[in-house]
């Protein structure tokens, strides 16, 4: 078999039910020259018969059971099995459009600058999306470029995990996947931004993102609101909140007063909040008091945005240019 171009890494459990779709979504690709690293963590349902058919059918297709050891071991595992110099993410409940491969394969080749190319992506069953997931997707797809990617980074995951596709030496310098408190492919966007590795995303939706209650996001314990914070914590202390043992807090609701809960749990202290609310203004919080953005210069203590209304982000960015604060230097939006 010549060297495939790309690598496809599936880790795969108790997905029969949305697993063959997803396989087809794979063979109609216009790309053709593709291996897939089928990773069975421990599967209990026809995962393994459904697979052991496709591998009797398709000699692209390379399969691996192992006992049930968590996705992050299953990941590692798979990479360090695929064999092309390129890795695709995908799910066994997703679907793949059939130009992703061959598209975010040829963006790789054009900017060998960049190390790893999202696409857009479209959540289904379409009636089931409730608004604040169609929120998600809007914000996660506007992020076409690095300097945007990047100055949303410590928002949300900016990249759905099986819609990526990047160059196997970038993901393996990284450390691979990690076992940490919160999730893993956000742990690796935060690993890999902290180490200089360029993003890029396709404006074309080619992946078919599936949302149904017993998706991860919504299930597991590393995909909480607290997880995400604390990772976010975590590599904050690596760069903007580096020596830092206080900061200022915008937004005094119930985000802001989580957020100051998580700070404090990492040694970090919130002298102030800022607020636009008059009524809110004079108050203290947690014996910190409340003050008006009047009170902003550049220079003072980190300033954290913790307003938990998306459609308030682009005004605080403005009133924060406006009083002379740098994003990224004086202020970082982490909601």
């Amino acid at each position: 078999m010549n060297s495939p171009q790309v690598s496809i890494l599936l880790a795969v459990r108790n997905e029969q039910r949305f697993l063959p779709a997803a396989l087809a979504s794979l063979q109609a690709q216009t790309l053709r020259n593709w291996e897939l690293i089928a990773v069975d963590d421990g599967s209990h349902d026809r995962t393994a018969e459904i697979l052991q058919r496709m591998v009797a059918q398709d000699r692209r297709i390379r399969y691996f059971r192992r006992p049930s050891l968590g996705l992050v071991a299953a990941l590692n595992f798979g990479l360090a099995r695929c064999r092309a110099s390129l890795v695709a993410r995908m799910d066994g409940d997703d679907l793949c459009r059939p130009r992703r491969l061959e598209l975010q394969t040829r963006f790789l080749r054009l900017h060998p600058e960049v190390g790893l190319v999202a696409s857009a992506v479209r959540h289904f069953p379409r009636l089931r999306i409730t608004d604040g997931m169609r929120a998600y997707e809007h914000w996660q797809n506007s992020l076409i470029e690095q300097d945007e990617i990047l100055r949303d980074l410590f928002v949300e995951s900016p990249f759905a995990h099986p819609s990526v596709m990047l160059r196997k030496r970038v993901l393996q310098q990284a450390g691979g996947y990690q076992d940490r408190p919160w999730a893993e492919d956000y742990d690796l966007w935060l690993r890999l931004a902290q180490s200089g590795v360029r993003f890029a995303r396709l404006p074309e939706v080619l992946l078919d993102w599936r949302d149904r209650p017993q998706r991860l996001t919504r299930t597991a314990q590393n995909c909480s609101a607290a997880a995400f914070r604390a990772g976010k914590i975590h590599y904050l202390k690596q760069s903007f909140l580096h020596r830092a043992q206080e900061v200022t807090l915008w937004g005094a609701g119930l985000e802001g007063k989580a957020w100051r809960k998580s700070l404090g749990e990492a040694g970090i202290g919130v002298t102030r909040w800022i607020e636009i609310n008059p009524r809110k203004i004079g108050q203290r919080i947690h014996n910190a008091p409340v003050v008006s953005i009047e009170h902003l210069h550049p220079g003072g203590p980190p300033l954290l945005v913790t307003i938990g209304s998306r459609q308030a982000r682009p005004q605080v960015r403005t009133w924060a240019r406006q009083k002379g604060l740098k994003e990224g230097v004086d202020f970082m939006v982490v909601t």
